[in-house]
């Protein structure tokens, strides 16, 4: 065997080698590809499970401190609607405004908190909604309004867009 023949083999094992490695890495990052769609899917039902749960308690009337239909509050809608899917928020909006990671307006998607300063005398924010649609053109988000019970709103009423604080995401 001469020195020409074996580069050609050492060539040849070489090849197998790195068609080999190639190989592997490929379909090893196709079973990461389908774990990672697979939680994303398992995510967009979670939420979407919880938007619609929301839904059911539209028109229910505002009581401060309330979790039932016979009236709930802000931060009381968004507890029990959580909690139906096996998340536990805390019930007040100022637990809730540490809870999950902060995210711009701009980042904002259905599932996501958003928070609101009501009251004059105080900077912190003081009401909560969940993000249950959102366009181009706007935010719409499901809250207990103290006029109106549990609504759903929309960023672009001068009112709810002049005294949004921050938002939140709390499902990743």
């Amino acid at each position: 065997m001469g020195i020409l023949e074996i580069r050609k083999s050492e060539r040849k094992g070489t090849f197998f080698k790195i068609l080999f490695i190639t190989l592997l890495f490929t379909f090893a990052s196709c079973g990461s590809s389908k774990r990672i769609n697979k939680a994303k899917l398992e995510r967009s039902q979670q939420i979407t499970n919880i938007v619609n749960y929301s839904k059911v308690y539209l028109g229910t009337p505002y009581q401060f401190g309330g979790m039932s239909p016979s009236g709930m509050d802000c931060s009381g809608l968004l507890h029990l609607s959580f909690s139906r899917y096996g998340i536990d928020l805390p019930r007040t909006v100022e637990e809730l405004t540490q809870t999950g990671e902060s995210i711009r307006l701009k980042k904002v998607d259905v599932g996501d908190l958003i928070f609101f300063k009501t009251q004059k005398k105080t900077r912190k924010s003081s009401h909560v909604g969940l993000v249950v649609n959102k366009t181009k053109e706007t935010v719409e988000f499901i809250h207990s309004s103290t006029s109106q019970g549990v609504m759903i709103s929309s960023l672009n009423n001068a009112y709810w867009a002049k005294n949004y604080t921050r938002s939140r995401r709390v499902i990743n």
